[in-house]
């Protein structure tokens, strides 16, 4: 999963996937030649963590892709495919054999096997380690054990070494998506360099990560400022076709995309809202569009009194013009969203919160004044992600047709945010983005609104909803899996704990240094077809 993300910057629409026209295709800028000597710099902004189990965000995963390699990844059809692993199979969905292929080793040379996962993955799972994905480890026998204050075991039963590369995982219950959640950051291995104590994250650790990927750390992590890496001779898969990799930190988009146009920074991700009109003028070909995963939310802290009713979060969301947003901000580089995935998956439905999505401004007014809702409102965002402006747009439309107040308040960095929200302190509403981590309509429903969901900063509990998911996981088909979850979903579209706004797409450009420029589908840019030119 590439990271799973939550995303820190604003994501825009899916080109191919939605019917919009892209402004290149291959990203190649010209006849310079290709300098595998070169290293290139890719703007990212401040990582909240750089442990594979603690990373949840788009920025620390980029990095992470750099320095790991998952055990499958996804082809064009969104199918897992093997990558560090040999094989993933199982009989019945529950009990699935991991054979891992033979060669891969750690950056500090010691020899990936199956001990590297088992560790890495009860270290994860283990609740007082307090890691931000311990969610994912859920399916997996003995989870339960490993939870609360005092847990009543240390490793999970569900995980037995076979052989020095073949170990097995039995889930608590069938789950037929089992192998396509591999690909996602919170399955990397880690070293036995990364412990001090069975179980013990050594300190430090996090500010130089040791991986298996195609690139390895140099130096440390300089916080907010850059993470280097360099590529790992060592490394079996496919070798990068440049030096290394610059991930330069930034705090705001606009600085980076002045540093883009003067080719003092290589690859821009997301294309700030304020120069998406001029970008292509800007850029020429260097312009980028790709389909993306993501999705865009304005999230309500459900357990605050002022917004518990779900009818006053309805009233929010009708008093909300989505189309007139994307038009006059985002200049129709959007798609307005109304449902709770995105339509790169299968099982998406258009339209499924219904009334909630239409814009009706005397309805909303109406609606809100009825439910009690708070005479002034608080939208918080990250102000390292480029979002001010719609923000701003948001609240001028909330206070028109509510008669409400409402104020913008920008947190420094997206890690900031998540920080305030994780300990429940007060921020009012809050701006969210989710890039998929693995391809299914259950990523989009589990991690963000399960009772103990990883991302769940809202405070959503429904245990229909989580009956259900839970029924979708066990389906034996695709098919009737999707049944449940849209069951599920139509409750989310009833209980409403936030309100879907855009879908993403990746808009990014590129300096004139590079060429093959590709962006994948989880807002990471494919760091073995990047090359840079001479």
């Amino acid at each position: 999963m590439r990271v799973r993300r939550l995303a820190a910057w604003t994501a825009l629409p899916l080109a191919v996937t939605l019917g919009l026209v892209a402004c290149g295709s291959g990203g190649d800028s010209g006849s310079g030649q290709s300098d595998p000597n070169a290293a290139v710099r890719i703007e990212i902004a401040e990582p909240q963590h750089l442990v594979p189990t603690n990373t949840n965000e788009t920025s620390g995963s980029q990095v992470l892709a750099a320095l790991f390699s998952p055990l499958v990844d996804y082809d064009e059809a969104n199918k897992p495919y093997e990558v560090a692993a040999e094989s993933v199979t199982s009989s019945d969905n529950k009990v699935w054999t991991v054979k891992l292929k033979d060669g891969y080793t750690f950056h500090n040379g010691e020899k990936v096997t199956a001990d590297n996962y088992l560790d890495a993955w009860n270290y994860g799972a283990y609740a007082p380690n307090g890691q931000n994905s311990s969610y994912f480890f859920e399916k997996v026998a003995g989870y339960e054990d490993l939870q609360g204050e005092k847990p009543a075991a240390k490793t999970l039963s569900g995980l037995k070494k076979v052989d020095d590369l073949t170990f097995t995982v039995t889930l608590t219950e069938p789950y037929s998506e089992f192998k396509t959640m591999l690909g996602y950051t919170a399955f990397y291995p880690l070293p036995k360099a990364a412990f001090s104590a069975p179980g013990v994250l050594a300190e430090g650790y996090e500010q130089a990560p040791i991986g298996q990927g195609p690139f390895k750390i140099k130096g440390t992590w300089q916080h907010d400022a850059k993470v280097e890496v360099e590529k790992y001779d060592a490394f079996p898969g496919e070798k990068p076709k440049v030096a290394g990799v610059e991930f330069r930190i930034y705090q705001q988009p606009t600085a980076a995309y002045a540093d883009v146009l003067s080719d003092n920074l290589d690859v821009i991700k997301t294309i700030p809202t304020e120069n998406l009109s001029t970008a292509a003028t800007d850029l020429g070909d260097r312009f980028q569009q790709s389909p993306a995963s993501s999705l865009q939310v304005l999230a309500f802290p459900t357990f605050q009194k002022e917004f518990s009713s779900p009818e006053v979060r309805k009233a929010i969301s009708m008093a909300i013009d989505r189309d007139e947003i994307t038009k006059s901000i985002f200049k129709d580089s959007q798609q307005p969203a109304r449902s709770f995935v995105s339509p790169v998956v299968a099982g998406y439905r258009e339209n499924t919160i219904g009334a909630a999505g239409e814009f009706d401004a005397a309805k909303a007014k109406a609606m809100y004044q009825a439910a009690g809702g708070p005479s002034t409102i608080e939208l918080s965002y990250n102000g390292d992600g480029g979002h001010k402006d719609w923000v701003d747009a948001t609240c001028n439309q909330l206070k028109a047709n509510l008669g409400v107040e409402c104020v913008g308040t920008a947190e420094p960095k997206f890690a900031d945010l998540l920080t305030k929200l994780k300990a429940k302190q007060p921020v009012g509403l809050f701006r969210m983005g989710w890039v998929m981590d693995y391809p299914s309509m259950e990523n989009y429903l589990g991690p963000l609104y399960s009772s103990k969901g990883s991302s769940n900063y809202y405070g959503y509990s429904n245990p229909e909803f989580d009956k259900l998911l839970a029924e979708g996981a066990k389906a034996p088909s695709e098919d009737e899996a999707i049944k449940k979850y849209q069951a599920a979903e139509d409750l989310l579209a009833e209980d409403l704990p936030v309100i879907p706004l855009r879908y993403g797409q990746n808009n990014f450009g590129h300096s004139t240094k590079v060429k093959n420029v590709e962006m994948d589908l989880f807002d990471r840019v494919d760091l073995l077809k990047l090359e840079a030119v001479k």
